[in-house]
C-alpha cells in the first residue's frame, strides 16, 4: 500500500447523514465522520460508528456504496465488542471524484484505492480505533481487501460478501469489455460510461423488480430513500476506465495465492454482479476458509431479507470473535 500521513486538518469533521431512509433502522449514538487526505491529495470521508474493547472492524464497501448505507447494521456488527469504521472510496459518496459533478464511478487504476486505504489506516489511532483489526469487505471492497492482504496488510481475520474477484460477464461481453475499455484507456477516453450503464444505472432510478442487489423490498426502499434524499451520495454506472482497471486487477489477483489468515465468504445463489465461479475457486484453494451460499439471495448479503442478513452477521461475528 502507498504510505500516507494523518494530519490535524485531515481529521476535520465531515458531514454524516445519519438516520436517512427507513425510520425503523436506527444508527448507533455518537457515530461521526471525518475528512482524510490520501497521499495524492484526494479528499476522503471516513465514518466511525463506534469503538470497542475487542478491536475494530474495517468495513470495505463496494462500488457505489456510501458510509450511510451501513449505519443501520452497525449496532449488530458491533454487538460482539468491536468498533466499526468504513470509508467512502474515491469517486463515490462524498469523497473526491475524478471530475467535478461526475456521477460515474471512475478510477484509472485500482492502485488508487490502496492509497485511500493507506490514509485510512494511518488515521485509525487518531480516530480512536484500536487493534486488532479485522476486515469485512463487500463486492469491489473484496477486491481492494484481497490486494491489501496479499501485500501484507496486518488483519487478524477477514470476511467477504460477494467479493469482486471477477465480473459476471458472458464470453462475448467479456471480450467486448476488454476491447472497448482498453481502447478507451489508450485514447484517453476512460471517463466515458460503459455503454448502457450511465446515469440511468443509479440506485435512485432502479426498479425493485429488476434490481440485482437484494430480494428484500424494505431494505431496497431504505437504500433508495437515502440517495434520493441526498443526491450527491449517488453514483451511476462505471466508467470505461474503471472497467478496464477492474478487469486488469481481478486478472492479476487470480494469479496470486491467498493470505494465511481465517476467511469467511457469503454469496447469494442468484448472484449476477460478480463471478461466483471466481469466488468458489479462490475459496476452494484457501486453507481453512469457509464459503456459505444463500439460495434465493442476490448480490448484497448484508442488505438481504432478515433471515439471510442475520445469519451472515451471526457467522461473521463468530468468525471475528473466534
Amino acid at each position: 500500500m502507498a504510505r500516507a500521513e494523518a494530519s490535524a486538518t485531515a481529521l476535520a469533521e465531515a458531514p454524516l447523514h445519519a438516520n436517512l431512509g427507513d425510520p425503523g433502522f436506527d444508527w448507533p449514538a455518537g457515530a461521526r465522520a471525518c475528512w482524510l487526505h490520501a497521499a495524492d491529495g484526494v479528499r476522503l470521508r471516513v465514518a466511525v460508528y463506534g469503538t470497542g474493547a475487542r478491536g475494530t472492524i474495517l468495513l470495505f464497501p463496494g462500488r457505489t456504496e456510501v458510509i450511510e448505507k451501513y449505519g443501520h447494521l452497525a449496532p449488530a456488527l458491533m454487538a460482539g465488542g468491536f468498533g466499526l469504521s468504513a470509508i467512502d472510496w474515491r469517486g463515490q459518496g462524498l469523497s473526491d471524484r475524478a471530475a467535478p459533478g461526475l456521477t460515474l464511478g471512475h478510477v484509472g487504476d485500482f492502485a488508487e484505492y490502496q492509497r485511500d486505504l493507506a490514509a485510512w489506516v494511518a488515521a485509525l489511532p487518531a480516530l480512536g480505533l484500536a487493534g486488532p483489526y479485522v476486515v469485512l469487505a463487500h463486492s469491489m471492497g473484496g477486491c481492494i481487501a484481497l490486494r491489501a492482504l496479499v501485500s501484507g496488510f496486518a488483519a487478524r481475520a477477514v470476511a467477504f460478501s460477494a467479493p469482486m474477484w471477477g465480473l459476471e460477464l458472458s464470453t462475448l461481453n467479456r471480450a467486448l469489455g476488454w476491447g472497448l475499455s482498453a481502447a478507451a484507456r489508450a485514447a484517453g477516453q476512460g471517463l466515458r460510461p460503459v455503454p448502457g450503464l450511465g446515469d440511468e444505472a443509479t440506485l435512485a432510478r432502479m426498479d425493485f423488480d429488476t434490481n440485482l442487489l437484494t430480494t428484500d423490498r424494505r431494505t431496497f426502499a431504505h437504500m433508495q430513500a437515502q440517495v434520493r434524499a441526498v443526491p450527491e451520495l449517488g453514483v451511476g454506472g462505471p466508467s470505461l476506465g474503471w472497467l478496464n482497471a477492474g478487469l486488469r486487477e481481478t486478472r492479476a489477483l487470480a494469479r496470486l495465492g491467498s493470505p494465511a489468515l481465517p476467511a469467511l465468504t457469503g454469496v447469494g445463489g442468484l448472484e449476477k454482479v460478480v463471478d461466483p465461479g471466481a469466488i468458489a475457486a479462490r475459496m476452494a484453494g484457501w486453507p481453512g476458509a469457509e464459503l456459505v451460499e444463500y439460495p434465493g439471495a442476490e448480490h448484497e448479503i448484508l442488505m438481504e431479507r432478515p433471515e439471510v442478513r442475520d445469519d451472515f452477521i451471526a457467522r461473521l461475528r463468530a468468525h471475528f470473535e473466534g
